[in-house]
């Protein structure tokens, strides 16, 4: 329920009206408070859920951004540390670059809310959560995941919103939403889910070995909590919220595209059956050559737009094959797995060692161990300070067949924290095996699934360094495509297939039960 209560803040040139909303989610009081801070981004909300507070705001340039073929959304999160009453360590005494939590964090609130904005948007849009304060039980991530639904549903933004977001804790044979820092150390089951009132959109979990009734069911638990937050958000977008603006989308020329279509038709068709990736990767270059080259002197301004068919064209027709012949593009049936080899002991001078290969995909995971004394420390908004067992992911150019820069991205670092998470659970503990340890990923060919490929590559790595893990713990990749009305799901999705369907579903696990998950939708849910 909510209610509104008349303040006054500085807003422009003169005082604007506060306007305060309140509900209850999990047992505690969760209140937005909009007009107070930050009155001039096109929608901002200060949110407080508990003790923890956060400021979300949303951004957008009027005008859509030219020469790109992407929606330009990028979300920060934004940790402070006086919000924990900390001083930065180090000489500088201030916050530097985001760390690896504020980086996972960036990536939850962006993942929910990137797939409801308009096709075609072109228009640079950005979402900046800033942490004021925190309360270790309500911690801030799901916290500034409804407030970016909230801040961009108020604001005059196009977004087809909201998407609602909480935790899901799993103890003694029940479902907590939203459990405290005690529930937490207590619960086999750390899940954090985002919907619509319709549909799960995003999950991402850390399982202690739990079976599929139990998580599907804890899916279930948050998506029924998360009706309830959008329908609080859509009341509070419906009282105050602005007239969203119109986005520019390019002209369509029926004609032009009749043309584009004759040309490409038979053509893709074909490309999309050719099973080598480096075949195909190639003929799709000359085929787009070839494409400019018929087009562009007649229409010199169009080759953005050219582009965009291209790969529009492209997606329909691998789609198409899929559901009506339930062919894929490498020649695999929807439920075929790509052939898999292991080897162990390859590097002579490491602890451990394991090369994984499925299909193209290879990952090479290398085992350090060290002394505890090496653990991680971590200055940030949690309590822990250390972490013995780390897991790093590195994605280099060369693995795709591109020149580019090796650096740790956003991705690399989100694929890093999975399968960490995911061998998490059969990791001995500190009395067990007093050590620290330390698994590196190098993925040095990718054509999907290179995220699973370094769950399976860990496991070798850490077998073949003596490591007493509890169990072998491997992931897989799975996809979806809807289209023409028919629904056919993949297993072991290549990278055609993650680029162009409708759903990346990572799953990992023991032989007995689930580790970790991350779900990620592209459709509405």
């Amino acid at each position: 329920m909510s209610q509104v209560t008349g303040c006054q803040a500085l807003g422009g040139d003169k005082l604007k009206e506060v306007k305060v909303f309140e509900t209850t989610i999990g047992g505690r009081t969760f209140k937005v408070e909009v007009g107070k801070m930050a009155n001039l981004a096109n929608g901002s909300a200060l949110i407080s859920y508990g003790e923890t507070v956060v400021l979300v705001t949303a951004v957008s340039t009027r005008k859509p951004k030219q020469g790109i073929d992407f929606f330009p959304l990028t979300v920060e999160f934004e940790e402070k540390l006086y919000s924990v009453g900390k001083i930065p360590g180090g000489f500088i005494k201030r916050e530097g670059r985001p760390s690896e939590r504020a980086t996972l964090t960036a990536r939850l609130i962006d993942r929910p809310i990137r797939p409801l904005f308009p096709d075609g948007m072109k228009n640079e849009v950005q979402v900046v959560a800033t942490v004021l304060s925190v309360d270790q039980d309500c911690t801030p991530d799901t916290v500034a995941m409804n407030g970016a639904s909230i801040a961009l549903g108020i604001s005059d933004i196009p977004f087809g919103g909201p998407a609602g977001a909480v935790t899901v804790g799993y103890i003694d044979g029940r479902y907590v939403l939203n459990p405290t820092i005690e529930e937490k150390e207590l619960s086999k089951l750390n899940l954090v889910v985002a919907g619509t009132d319709e549909a799960v959109v995003m999950v991402e979990a850390g399982a202690d070995i739990l079976p599929e009734d139990i998580m599907l069911g804890a899916i279930m638990f948050g998506h029924d909590a998360i009706k309830e937050i959008c329908a609080f958000i859509n009341s509070i977008t419906a009282e105050i919220g602005k007239e969203k603006y119109e986005i520019v989308l390019p002209e369509v020329n029926e004609a032009f595209d009749a043309e584009i279509n004759a040309f490409l038709a038979e053509k893709m068709n074909m490309m999309v059956r050719i099973v080598d990736k480096h075949d195909r990767n190639a003929a799709l270059e000359d085929l787009q050559a070839d494409l400019m080259e018929k087009f562009l002197p007649e229409y010199p301004d169009k080759e953005d737009y050219l582009k965009g068919k291209f790969k529009s064209i492209e997606k329909t027709k691998m789609r198409t094959m899929i559901v009506n012949e339930r062919v894929r593009p490498d020649g695999r049936t929807p439920s075929e797995i790509r052939p898999i080899s292991c080897e162990v002991g390859l590097l002579p001078r490491t602890h451990g060692s394991g090369l994984f290969t499925r299909g193209l995909t290879q990952a090479l995971t290398i085992t350090t161990l060290g002394a505890l004394g090496e653990s991680q420390r971590i200055d940030g908004l949690d309590l822990e300070d250390t972490k013995r067992y780390m897991h790093h992911y590195n994605f280099p150019p060369f693995s795709v067949g591109e020149v580019g820069m090796s650096r740790v991205n956003r991705r690399a670092i989100g694929h890093g924290a999975l399968g960490e998470r995911a061998l998490l659970p059969v990791i001995p503990s500190e009395s067990d095996f007093p050590y620290t340890i330390r698994l590196v990923s190098e993925v040095v060919t990718c054509n999907g699934s290179s995220s699973q490929a370094s769950i399976c590559g860990s496991t070798l790595s850490l077998l073949d360094a003596g490591v007493p893990i509890k169990d072998s713990v491997a992931g897989i990749a799975m996809g979806l495509i809807q289209e023409d009305g028919k629904i056919e799901i993949l297993s072991d999705i290549q990278g055609m297939e993650d680029a162009l369907g409708d759903m990346d579903f990572k799953v990992a696990g023991t032989k007995d039960g689930i580790t970790a998950l991350q779900m990620d939708i592209k459709v509405d849910g």
